[in-house]
């Protein structure tokens, strides 16, 4: 999967709104804990299937349980990043190609965890019609696909972002309503 050349018609207005759901979300499953409690979400070696941690996580609950090796866990997370494919959109070292790169300080819909999360597993079409907005403006020439079904598991995923923050650390520094 890749960009395609549609454009991403998702430009924000002249102010951009947060990279937040929309007002009126669902509220979070009975079985997780009030408020997205930053604990509650996620462990490390988690096998759930991305898109059902999504669907059991509050909005703004999801957290890497990687945040603290990156140094460790980047060549892994690279690996991951390879062998879903990401590369042939966004470089092989995140640097960019036909989509935004990842090692820039403009993330379009918000640096944290939770957004990239959802994100990469959802796709950009998937994370719109989930209630999220386009904070920042980038060269895009098409939607993110959904890597949810192509990625096995959570782990796989937080491994990526893991690697992605050893390529842009301060992306992980900046507030998630960037």
């Amino acid at each position: 999967m890749g960009c395609s050349q549609a454009a991403d018609e998702a430009a924000p207005a002249a102010a951009p709104a947060p990279a937040a759901p929309a007002a009126g979300d669902a509220a979070a499953p009975a079985a997780a804990p009030a408020g997205g409690d930053a604990g509650a979400c996620c462990k490390a070696d988690d096998t759930t299937p991305t898109l059902d941690l999504i669907k059991a996580t509050p909005k703004g609950g999801l957290h890497n349980p990687y945040k603290d090796k990156i140094a460790e866990l980047a060549d892994a997370g690279h690996k991951k990043y390879m062998s879903a494919g990401c590369n042939g959109c966004h470089g092989g070292g995140g640097g960019g190609g036909m989509c935004p790169p990842l090692t820039n300080d403009t993330w379009v819909y918000g640096p944290d965890d939770d957004t990239l999360f959802r994100l990469i597993a959802q796709g950009s079409d998937g994370l719109k019609a989930a209630g999220y907005h386009r904070v920042k403006q980038e060269v895009v020439v098409g939607p993110m696909p959904p890597f949810g079904g192509i990625l096995k598991t959570s782990d796989d995923l937080w491994r990526i972002i893991t690697w992605m923050r050893s390529v842009n650390p301060s992306s992980a520094t900046k507030p998630p309503l960037q």
